[in-house]
């Protein structure tokens, strides 16, 4: 369809329907999504196998991968039966080919090559990474249980990411033109939560654990250090040693005390303020590298990405330290999810990126922004 604008003066032409299913099996979660022009969510089905890793305080690759077979069939199938939807009327499929866990993306990306050369649609290969950015843009769903954002962000758009395996600053000028401003030079948040957890004796996963534990604790009761970076740059081993320091002191201990040891000496009160204490420093160096990074840039937009996007204390922090609105995508979608590839998917297609070979794509497990 053609659409003429009277006050530009220019002929416009109008995008046709794209109706994508994206598949995310980056880690731990079998995850499938439908998304129609980037914006609308059609169906999200998440089959994850966490439970079966909380044991080994971690997610073990060779189970992960071996649940990855066995849910992937029966998601694919949910999220067509959620959406309504058969492979007639899916338009192309996007998959996350890195980074992660090797065996895991590696039965993702075999599941939408056969899709895409069985049903003749065309590929999209996705950054996991990238694909946490662009759940930002999902604003419309008929889905009940989700709180969707009002509208789609503008750019230029800074971009916090920050996950288990990712903590980054981006600049987003447009769809796909984007600067990274800087990112962890050693662990990233999710995974410093994670080691703090099993240094106190808090189940993994360590985000949800810890934050449940600072609800009872003093956020100023341990001193913790801020690293020294560069501008843009995060470090949390820093903050996540001093932790044990800090441990190994309250238990009346020196640095030679094992940190296995720690939880069956630690009284309840002195987890909870070591989680207050983490979760506070860790939050506010993210925000107020965010907020340097408005000040410098100027956007328009902020968004937040990956699953420390869900911690309370963060939100709080961001939104107080930054000096325009920010709106927080829905829980769901801040944890992997396969809506997140497929909304990446949309605007590929819409943008006219290039689409994998079904027949080549491989798997990068160390792939980076």
């Amino acid at each position: 369809m053609i659409i003429y604008d009277s006050q530009m003066l220019v002929f416009a032409v109008t995008i046709e329907l794209m109706i994508v299913l994206g598949i995310e099996t980056s880690c731990d979660e079998t995850a499938v999504g439908i998304v129609k022009d980037g914006y609308e969510l059609l169906a999200n089905q998440v089959a994850s196998s966490m439970d079966l890793h909380v044991q080994y305080g971690g997610v073990v690759p060779e189970i992960a991968a071996r649940s990855h077979i066995e849910a992937m069939t029966p998601v694919i199938q949910a999220a067509l039966d959620q959406a309504g939807l058969g492979w007639p009327q899916i338009d192309a499929i996007a998959v996350t080919y890195g980074a992660g866990l090797g065996g895991s993306l590696l039965i993702g990306v075999m599941a939408a090559r056969t899709l895409a050369i069985t049903h003749n649609k065309p590929l999209y290969a996705c950054n996991h990474v990238e694909g946490h950015v662009y759940a930002n843009f999902l604003t419309v769903t008929a889905l009940p249980g989700y709180v969707m954002r009002a509208q789609a962000p503008e750019f230029p758009m800074l971009a916090i990411i920050v996950s288990g395996g990712h903590s980054q600053l981006v600049l987003f000028q447009d769809h796909f033109k984007y600067q990274l401003l800087g990112r962890t030079q050693d662990d990233a948040i999710g995974e410093a939560f994670d080691k703090v957890a099993k240094l106190t004796g808090l189940p993994y996963p360590g985000g949800p654990s810890v934050s449940k534990a600072a609800l009872n604790g003093n956020p100023d009761a341990v001193p913790l250090p801020k690293a020294k970076v560069g501008k843009y740059d995060f470090s949390f081993s820093g903050p996540k040693t001093a932790v044990l320091r800090a441990a190994q002191a309250m238990c009346g201990q020196d640095f030679s005390f094992p940190s296995y040891k720690l939880p069956e000496q630690l009284t309840d009160q002195q987890v909870a303020d070591i989680a207050a204490s983490f979760q506070r420093v860790a939050c506010e160096t993210i925000a107020e590298k965010a907020a340097l990074a408005c000040q410098e840039f100027k956007p328009a937009s902020v968004v937040i990405a990956g699953g420390v996007a869900a911690n309370q204390e963060l939100r709080k922090q961001l939104t107080e330290a930054l000096p325009l609105p920010i709106t927080f995508p829905d829980l769901t979608l801040c944890t992997d999810n396969g809506a997140m590839i497929a909304t990446l998917g949309c605007f590929k297609a819409m943008t006219a990126q290039p689409k994998a070979n079904p027949y080549t794509l491989a798997i990068q497990p160390s792939l980076s922004m």
